[in-house]
């Protein structure tokens, strides 16, 4: 396998579409953190995973950039179409990295060696970003040749693996960070240490997820070479009148069409790991790329797929853009595993006591919801940071992305502790709180309470007696805002027994959350 690798293409990208000179210093962030950064970035200190106040510090001159999957794919297309150019079967495993195999390539232009220096000058002067090859046994091992620009000898990938160390395995969309984190705790500190285990020893302690790390590590494919024939009839075929040219109507056309898509697949016990996108414009032209995945592909990760895609021929330079709208649009399944590798997400894996079936249909049902009253209609919910009950919790609409833009785990100063409220009030309840001598609790200036709450009063109930408090949190006010707020947890008597959450803003009490 021979691997085409864009350093910081992320980072290359957002500079393109800006417009902004490469020997400039720039990163990309996401939820406040570097996620990539330019060569110049990091020669000024800049790391992945640095905060964005720190990164600035230390280079107040650094251009910044949010994430943007959709730029990174759309500016991608012309170093795969520049690679297919000398290479067939390009495969695109993610923006800024893609695969091919090597035997035909390299027999033809007379060795490894003497293809990767085509393909540099090719992508060089096609496409005009700079990149590295990488050829080994394997998907995995030719990506870390890449990052070392290596041509390991046929058979030799364990070997060469061996020495590099056990945070390789932990490569972007491989959602293996808890795993490395423990192989280094246990002292497994090279992928070749954790190679040399027994798959039995790593299957009992580490299940799956390790077995499949362990191949990698070994120098293996992560799948077994042996793979299912997809029936053709799993191909889904859709044609469009009037011919699809802009991406948002593409981006919709793409949720349905990887539901009915993956529902195929799934009625088969079948998942998808290699997709492939086939488009015929109305002036007949033919548009067609291959996506690798090193996980079965969700519904949600074949329509960032097709969407992506769009936005790489519908956005491209004029020269390589398409003459026409795209008229027909074919998803293959180029390669296929069984259905119990796919790592399942909402509702899915009877978790809720759902099948399989009553999950893809509530999802369709949402979709033509959306259909119907717009995609701001139907919204799932996200675990964010905040200090408050109420601030950590954000509407992400159905399909898209549910990523946290603040991380939870980051120190919020006056964050109310575990457990939350069961229930938040979207306008917060009045309550009266007073101390054992019937005087209402309040605040000093030094935002303590006067006096421990003995009885609290909601609207429409009997005063109820105070069993146990918990508290003051001090709520510092935002930016620019005034006052600051106090809450405190109370636990009253009566039957049942009743807890809830009090919150002192404007010399009043409110409730602002129950437990249950």
């Amino acid at each position: 396998m021979l691997v085409v690798w864009c350093p910081d293409w992320p980072a290359v990208a957002a500079g393109l579409a800006a417009a902004v000179p490469a020997h400039l210093p720039a990163a990309v962030f996401s939820a406040n953190r570097v996620v990539a950064c330019s060569a110049p970035a990091r020669a000024a200190g800049v790391r992945r995973g640095m905060r964005r106040r720190d990164a600035q510090s230390r280079c107040p001159e650094l251009t910044v950039f949010a994430t943007d999957e959709g730029r990174d794919a759309r500016l991608f297309e012309p170093v795969a179409a520049a690679v297919e150019e000398l290479a067939v079967g390009v495969e695109v495993v993610r923006p800024g990295l893609l695969a091919v195999p090597v035997d035909g390539a390299a027999g033809y232009f007379g060795g490894e060696q003497a293809l990767a220096e085509l393909l540099m000058d090719q992508v060089s002067g096609r496409a005009g970003v700079e990149c590295q090859i990488g050829v080994a046994d394997g998907l995995f091992g030719a990506t870390l040749a890449a990052h070392r620009s290596a041509i390991v000898d046929r058979g030799s990938t364990k070997d060469f693996l061996a020495p590099l160390g056990i945070t390789e395995l932990d490569q972007p969309e491989s959602d293996r960070a808890e795993l490395v984190d423990l192989l280094r705790r246990l002292g497994l500190r090279t992928l070749g240490a954790f190679a040399a285990l027994t798959e039995r020893d790593v299957v009992s302690r580490f299940g799956n997820p390790g077995l499949l790390a362990h191949r990698l590590a070994g120098g293996l494919s992560e799948r077994p070479p042996h793979r299912r024939r997809p029936p053709p009839e799993l191909s889904v075929p859709k044609e469009f009148d009037p011919p699809l040219d802009r991406v948002d109507a593409a981006a919709f056309m793409a949720r349905t069409l990887a539901e009915r898509f993956h529902a195929g697949l799934a009625a088969h016990g079948l998942a998808c790991t290699r997709l492939g996108i086939y488009a015929t414009t109305e002036n007949g032209e033919e548009l067609s790329r291959v996506w690798r995945c090193a996980e079965p592909l969700t519904p949600q990760g074949i329509a960032d797929r097709v969407r992506w895609q769009f936005e790489g021929w519908l956005r491209a330079d004029v020269r390589d853009r398409p003459t026409a709208g795209v008229a027909r649009l074919r998803l293959e399944p180029e390669e296929t595993v069984e259905g119990n590798s796919l790592q399942l997400g909402l509702w899915r894996g009877g978790a809720h006591g759902m099948s399989d079936e009553q999950d893809e249909r509530a999802g369709r049902a949402l979709v033509r919801v959306q259909g119907l009253l717009g995609p701001e209609s139907v919204f799932t919910a996200v675990l964010d940071g905040g200090r408050g009950p109420a601030e950590r919790v954000r509407l992400v609409p159905w399909g898209d992305q549910r990523e946290a833009t603040s991380p939870p785990e980051t120190a919020w100063p006056g964050r109310l502790p575990q457990p939350s409220p069961a229930t938040v009030f979207a306008e917060p309840v009045p309550a009266r709180v007073k101390d054992a001598a019937g005087e209402e609790v309040s605040l000093t200036r030094r935002r303590e309470l006067t006096a421990p709450p003995s009885v609290v009063a909601l609207p429409g109930t009997k005063p109820r007696q105070v069993l146990d408090w918990a508290g003051p949190w001090v709520v510092e006010p935002r930016w620019g805002g005034t006052g600051s707020q106090v809450r405190i947890q109370v636990l009253l008597a009566g039957e049942p027994a009743l807890a809830v959450l009090l919150t002192r803003t404007d010399e009043k009490w409110t409730v602002e959350g129950m437990y249950d």
